[in-house]
């Protein structure tokens, strides 16, 4: 009746070292899929296009339910101002949003990574975004060519 007595098994150095190497890399593995997951999450926040806000001119802004938020530096903002327009550099949205009033917004952006991390911090916290603007596109180009 030696039926109910656990067997040890002994393992000589080498498969000991193995098993722990195997284990080693398991962890390894999931330390890199951690990492590529939080790179592809930045570059789709920076890069990838937000979908629903479309490319518009402020030439026609005589609505006052919709308020402009120039998020470019403001050494850009002031070569180039926009009268009715909160300045409010992408770097300071974070500690400032509150500034903000809860309408309809319009971004005026730099370039299309401002437009991108703007557009999505404000929605997460709950704006209205609806239009925006980069200052550095062709497509005002074309949509001022089309106004005029």
């Amino acid at each position: 009746m030696v039926d109910n007595i656990p067997i040890r098994v002994y393992y000589n150095p080498c498969q000991l070292f193995s098993l722990m190497l195997i284990k080693e890399v398991k962890n390894m593995y999931i330390l890199i899929m951690i990492a590529v997951i939080a790179l592809l999450a930045g570059l789709y926040i920076r890069y990838i296009p937000v979908r629903g806000v479309r490319c518009t001119t402020l030439c026609n802004n005589d609505d006052r339910s919709i308020q402009i938020v120039d998020v470019r530096d403001y050494n850009l903002s002031y070569k180039d101002p926009i009268p009715t327009a909160i300045t409010m550099p992408v770097a300071y949205l974070k500690r400032n949003y509150h500034e903000i009033p809860k309408m309809k917004i319009h971004i005026v952006a730099a370039d299309q990574l401002e437009k991108n991390i703007s557009i999505r911090f404000l929605r997460k916290r709950g704006y209205d975004v609806i239009g925006y603007a980069v200052t550095e596109c062709n497509c005002n180009k074309h949509l001022k060519a089309k106004s005029a």
